[in-house]
């Protein structure tokens, strides 16, 4: 069986489409294994990118879709679903390149109008959040979906503090910027804003293997969301897995196994092309020094000739 280590060595990642034959590079807070040597894509990128591959049933025919606060790596994955029209917001404070300005407490678009929204590492820097859940809520179309990421702690409530100094925000809730850390209630915010939520975490989605293989967070958590109230059963860490994630744990073991197996061929053909190598530099010396020996003896012998 592979080690740990072993598989982080094997990687592909899912944004650029790239085999990846080292491991990934270090993240921006110095985490490793985080970041694609190509794109730069993180592991939420990743994720994110299979997530839209599991839920392409659902995301056919799109008329509009949303990413509020896009990247240069998630952008390119949602142009790819072909949808009829594309809009990027953010509030505008960093050179984020967008197509509009605006606060995700008051989007600028009509009820019922986004088949898809993005929204990713946004609510924890919102005063309102609970408003900005709300204007998500209005403008889902009656089967629209939204994908939200947020940093949660589980098993405690949400801690915020929107008017706390930015020393204060960054030791409780780990940046200048943010105002909460989440907690277990996040569930019930999003329901009360009117939407419906399942919580879902690599492991649980793809199984172990695949978190490996694809350079994922296990403690990473996503909230598919749709019109309504409630929370679905999670799929957490540690919790049941899918069909899909037994399927991917096989497939990618034997993928590893068979990996192994080429690498092993590959080195005895390098030890016997070595050999090989070797044994011609032999034959050469031994051609050289039987050359020299002839051309000795051809003197030799002429001079016997002369001196007769």
């Amino acid at each position: 069986m592979s080690t740990t280590r072993e598989h982080a060595s094997r990687t592909y990642c899912t944004v650029c489409g790239t085999m990846v034959s080292r491991r990934f590079r270090p993240g921006p807070d110095g985490r490793p294994d985080a970041t694609c040597p190509r794109c730069r894509s993180l592991e939420r990128h990743r994720f994110l990118a299979l997530l839209l591959g599991m839920l392409a049933p659902d995301l056919r025919d799109l008329d509009l879709v949303v990413e509020i606060a896009p990247s240069r790596q998630t952008t390119p994955m949602l142009d790819r679903l072909g949808a009829r029209r594309r809009i990027s917001l953010d509030a505008g404070y960093d050179s984020r390149d967008v197509d509009a300005l605006a606060s995700v407490c008051r989007l600028p678009l009509r009820d019922a109008s986004v088949d898809l929204l993005v929204c990713y590492h946004v609510l924890e820097h919102v005063p309102d959040d609970c408003a900005a859940m709300r204007e998500i809520a209005r403008v889902l179309s009656p089967d629209g979906i939204a994908l939200l990421e947020v940093p949660i702690r589980v098993g405690v409530g949400t801690d915020e503090d929107v008017d706390a100094p930015e020393e204060e925000r960054l030791r409780r809730f780990g940046q200048r910027d943010h105002v909460r850390w989440y907690g277990d209630d996040i569930d019930d915010r999003l329901s009360a804003a009117g939407l419906a939520t399942v919580r879902v975490t690599p492991p649980a989605l793809l199984g172990d293997a695949a978190v490996r293989w694809f350079g994922l967070m296990a403690g990473e958590v996503v909230w598919i969301a749709r019109h309504g109230s409630g929370a679905a059963p999670a799929m957490l860490a540690g919790g049941p897995g899918t069909g899909l994630s037994v399927a991917l744990d096989a497939l990618i073991t034997d993928l590893d196994h068979t990996r192994e197996r080429l690498d092993r061929a590959r080195a005895r053909a390098d030890r016997v092309a070595a050999q090989r190598d070797a044994l011609r530099a032999r034959l050469d010396r031994t051609r050289e020094e039987l050359a020299v020996a002839r051309r000795g003896g051809v003197l030799t012998r002429l001079r016997r000739a002369v001196h007769l």
